[in-house]
């Protein structure tokens, strides 16, 4: 910019300078010319007096060698003339100098020379005999003035020039500084210029603007950030050359890379070569997926094109932890293999009784006990059936049933009389101790956690063994504790109890009728209410299972 305005100060300068030169020249041009016209007319009247009073011999030793002297007759013939033969020269009757004196007393003309650098300027008088005297003096044209005085014109304009060039470059430094030294910061502060004060008014404009759209992009980016920050999921998003624009924390754990690494290349900062794969096949605008084993669990990885205006504009590549999926998947499935197992067991029993009724292969006396056995292997698969569609409500949350206050101690007390049948059965005995602890909670799950719990400490207890349940408070929780001196359960089998249809000892649980999902109704149940269950056993020693409810008022009862 400053160039620019030098250069048009400094030629706009030089141009001035020219046309003024030229206008000079030609003003003092003409005005020399009517000052010599002038005096040529006095000089032809002096001239024209003396030959009138001496006639011709007036020339006679005169000097006029800057002026050309011409007598002429009223008929144009040449008298005289002090350079030339006048008898050699033409008739002078025609010239307008000549015309105009003869009809008005004088006259004067100018004209060019042949060369055109040089000009003849003519006055002619009427004498009293009718004859004309006429006087002529060259003059120079401009272009000869011009190169006449082409060095002292020189050197003007390279004064000229060289004063045009430091008041150019002071000009522009006036105009020019005050503009770099705006400050666009508060475009309104500067008062240097009125001309520019709305350029400045519409800078102001766009600043604010402009920092109202900055600071909306600042906020969005920290939403954004802090809701990818906070994503289990791994995001990563690319541009169309596979460029890294973002990632987040989850993803940079997954892909083993460091978060700075933002304006990188997608497949040098990332080594796992099915995920590039992905990206690659993404980047040609196609949607793929698929499932990978990162840091230890099982991710599904979907990249998905983003596309403007038809073209793949960039990249989403978004990791998704399907590993309790999977693990959710294979529980049902094994679920169902055990449930379809567990009942073809009965089912097999009792059509297997019903074949030999029907064919008659049963004795009458045998009758009553291929019954009997037909009821017991139907009753161990409806209860099957229904502790299948408890746990299978359990799964669900619960949501239907309704919390209320719940008296530990009376559910067990209940849950003590419904199974003083069989345990006398198997001469075991129960003991009830403790207090009323009221805890919030459903009754039905708290009932039964307290059933399969007695139940099982009956089942697998010894002949003539011991079942203790007790209840009371400690430490804002209510605890609920069931003994039993049966046969224990060994270190490796302690940890998976709590599992759908594991059994210690299969022949065994199924001798007493156990389904294998007590003790997972149990687990089920208590993660409902907010309890903790602990196991202790010890092989042929026998088994503590103890339940930890949070009472009200406590902080686990308050997250409830």
């Amino acid at each position: 910019m400053t160039k620019r305005v030098f250069r048009s100060i400094f030629l706009a300068a030089l141009a001035v300078l020219l046309c003024a030169l030229a206008l000079t020249m030609g003003a003092l041009h003409t005005y020399f010319t009517g000052v010599q016209l002038e005096q040529l007319e006095l000089q032809t009247a002096l001239t024209a007096h003396a030959l009138e009073n001496e006639g011709v011999g007036y020339f006679d030793g005169l000097d006029t060698a800057g002026c050309r002297v011409t007598w002429i007759s009223a008929d144009g013939t040449v008298l005289f003339d002090n350079r030339t033969n006048s008898s050699s020269m033409e008739n002078h009757l025609a010239r307008e100098e000549i015309q105009s004196a003869l009809s008005g007393g004088s006259g004067t003309s100018i004209r060019y020379s042949d060369t055109l650098l040089e000009r003849s300027i003519y006055a002619a008088r009427r004498l009293e005999d009718g004859t004309v005297l006429r006087l002529s003096v060259s003059q120079k044209s401009v272009p000869q003035l011009v190169l006449d005085m082409a060095k002292p014109i020189a050197l003007v304009l390279i004064l000229a020039v060289a004063l045009s060039a430091l008041l150019a470059d002071r000009l522009t430094r006036n105009i020019v500084e005050p503009i770099n030294e705006l400050n666009l910061d508060e475009p309104l502060s500067n008062r240097n210029y009125a001309e520019i004060q709305p350029l400045l008014r519409r800078l102001d404009s766009q600043q604010r603007q402009l920092r109202s759209q900055s600071q909306e992009l600042k906020l969005k980016q920290r939403e954004f950030n802090t809701v990818t920050r906070s994503l289990s999921e791994g995001l990563v998003l690319l541009n169309s050359g596979g460029t890294i624009l973002s990632i987040n924390p989850a993803a940079a754990r997954l892909l083993s890379v460091t978060p700075n690494c933002l304006g990188a290349d997608f497949a040098v900062a990332n080594r796992n070569a099915a995920i590039s794969a992905l990206v690659e096949k993404a980047l040609t605008g196609e949607k793929a997926e698929q499932s990978l084993a990162l840091s230890g669990g099982e991710y599904l990885a979907a990249a998905s094109p983003v596309k403007s205006d038809g073209t793949v504009s960039g990249v989403v590549l978004l990791l998704f932890d399907v590993t309790e999926q999977r693990k959710a998947e294979d529980l049902r499935r094994e679920f169902t293999a055990n449930v379809s197992h567990e009942l073809k067991t009965p089912l097999h029993a009792i059509s297997g009784y019903a074949e030999l009724m029907k064919d008659g292969l049963v004795p009458p006396e045998d009758t009553r006990h291929f019954s009997e056995k037909i009821y017991a292997e139907a009753q161990r698969m409806v209860q099957l059936v229904e502790d299948t569609l408890r746990l299978s409500r359990l799964d669900e949350g619960a949501e239907d049933m309704q919390w209320s206050p719940v008296d530990i101690y009376e559910a067990a007390e209940r849950a003590v009389q419904e199974l003083t049948g069989p345990a006398e059965l198997k001469d075991v005995t129960i003991r009830l101790e403790g207090e009323h602890c009221v805890i919030r909670g459903i009754a039905q799950l708290v009932s039964g956690i307290l059933f399969n719990l007695v139940d099982n400490a009956v089942k697998y207890n010894k002949d003539g063994g011991l079942v203790i349940v007790r209840v009371e408070p400690e430490d804002a929780q209510a605890v609920l504790t069931v003994a039993d001196t049966g046969i224990g359960i060994a270190p490796e089998h302690q940890a998976r109890v709590f599992e759908r249809f594991y059994r210690v000892d299969k022949s065994h649980s199924k001798e007493i009728g156990g389904t294998g999902l007590g003790l997972s109704i149990v687990k089920h149940a208590a993660l409902i209410l907010g309890a903790a269950v602990e196991l202790d056993s010890t092989p042929g020693k026998g088994t503590i299972v103890t339940v930890r409810f949070p009472l009200p008022g406590s902080d686990a009862a308050e997250k409830e």
